[in-house]
């Protein structure tokens, strides 16, 4: 083994190890649970328009992240270092494929996720506001109100990873409350109805269009899953993370499912398909149902309050890779630095926001919802990362037979072929669904070649012109 690769399993770090186990699963559940169970089961719904497809797309998710988060908990025990995928990718393969995956992750994936839930916070806002005065926002202020809390939780960010790590804790009790609070007044209330489970429970016709309507419904589903892997992005950052990072992840991943099950099951027994369908605000109509407007005030602030801490935890373990990035002098230089006081990398947090805002303001454009115009920006891109970064696992066992384990993905190699397996099918859906915004991230990931061969690119210029 190289010098270079020695120092892949080395876990010397100049962060400081403020977290422990509680803070790194508040992280998971923070990452997961954001405005995708609020928000998601209505576009899921209306492609899908039966009960069963749409218990389907959500069983799959499910089933994908469990298998993703073996894969990763292998990854991240053997190396635990900030910067979750870029640094997997990075021992597995060429650089260019783990400072590609670095460039999409900034220009398209995460920080698009960023101003996703973002825009979810303030469309909520903006129903709590519809509620309490019988007004509405106009959207420009639901732009406004997004960006303003992206910039607000990225200033609350700069000051140090143990202060972050206890929004964390907070946030993250809120959010479960707030989806247990979901489907303990549902059941409760008298006021839902078993036959919505049945009245829709198959398709009207089974057809090619209803798999690629599945396969699309599916990119919702992931979405509102996704986040699973936050935790490796800070690994500098946690204690005995070979233990705390894989444990982490299942206890986290685990208790979600069991919440999103329970959540989907409450919308449904509240509302019908058909509303469901055509729903921007699922949990807050189910909610005024159960308890009336009371119920819709209260759900609207836990919703609001879950999306926040979901941005709040997005804005702090995303800034990581593009510090780890920096730091291996692929990506802009300034943004490897840490501050000398917090050892938080605060130039990479102020890009980031910066970015998330160039984002918002194009999603804002969209014919149709900000919301999905994002998630339909970065799918198909990010899809392609997570299949290398799965395969990833086979590769290095291959490569580095002798390093030790402290962690080994369940089922090997089975675990990794099935996720690989349905990833690639996803790909193939998101393709033919959702076509021009795939080929749109693609474009601007290639773009990261422009600045990785860059000094390739100028010599080249040179000869051509002549210029010295």
């Amino acid at each position: 083994m190289t010098v270079k690769d020695s120092a892949l399993f080395d876990t010397s770090t100049d962060y400081k190890r403020d977290l422990g186990l509680m803070e790194v699963v508040s992280v998971v559940v923070g990452r997961i649970i954001g405005s995708g169970i609020f928000r998601t089961p209505a576009p899921i719904m209306a492609l899908v328009m039966s009960t069963s497809l749409f218990g389907l797309v959500w069983l799959v998710g499910g089933i994908v992240t469990i298998f993703g988060a073996v894969c990763y908990a292998e990854l991240v025990a053997m190396m635990p270092k900030s910067g979750g995928p870029y640094v997997y990718l990075r021992a597995a393969y060429h650089p260019i494929c783990s400072f590609l995956r670095g460039w999409a992750m900034f220009f398209v994936s995460e920080t698009g996720a960023i101003a996703a839930v973002a825009i979810v916070f303030a469309e909520y806002a903006g129903a709590l506001f519809t509620i309490i005065t019988g007004d509405s926002l106009s959207r420009p202020l639901i732009i406004v109100i997004a960006l303003a809390t992206i910039w607000i939780l990225t200033v609350v960010n700069l000051f140090g990873v143990f202060l972050s790590g206890m929004v964390q804790n907070v946030f993250s009790w809120i959010k479960i409350l707030a989806v247990g609070g979901i489907i303990g007044i549902a059941f409760s209330s008298g006021k839902g109805n078993v036959s919505n489970f049945t009245s829709h429970f198959f398709p009207d016709n089974f057809s090619w269009e209803t798999i690629l309507a599945v396969g699309a419904a599916l990119r919702y589903s992931f979405f509102a899953f996704s986040g699973w892997e936050g935790a490796t992005y800070i690994a500098e950052e946690v204690k005995n993370p070979s233990r705390n990072l894989p444990l982490s992840l299942l206890l986290g991943i685990t208790g979600v499912i069991i919440l999103y099950i329970g959540a989907n099951s409450a919308y449904l027994y509240l509302l019908p398909v058909e509303v469901i369908s055509s729903s921007k605000w699922v949990a807050t109509e189910a909610m005024q149902v159960a308890i009336g407007s009371a119920g819709g005030i209260l759900i609207s602030a836990a919703v609001m309050m879950n999306t926040f801490g979901n941005v709040s935890t997005q804005i702090l373990v995303k800034a990581r890779s593009w510090q780890a990035m920096a730091r291996d002098g692929v990506f802009f230089k300034k943004l490897g630095e840490l501050h000398p006081k917090y050892k938080t990398p605060n130039n990479a947090l102020i890009v980031q926001a910066a970015w998330a805002t160039v984002l918002m303001l194009f999603a804002a454009t969209a014919a149709k919802s900000s919301y999905e115009a994002i998630i339909d920006f970065f799918s198909a891109t990010g899809t392609i990362f997570n299949i290398m970064t799965f395969a990833s696992v086979i590769i290095l066992r291959k490569k580095y037979k002798d390093i030790e384990r402290p962690y080994k993905a369940w089922f090997y190699p089975v675990s990794v072929i099935v996720v690989i397996a349905i990833y690639i099918a996803f790909l193939v859906f998101t393709l033919v669904t959702a076509l021009v915004p795939s080929l749109t991230g693609f474009l601007l990931t290639s773009s990261g070649l422009v600045y990785y061969y860059r000094k390739e690119i100028v010599i080249f210029v040179k000869r051509k012109t002549g210029v010295k």
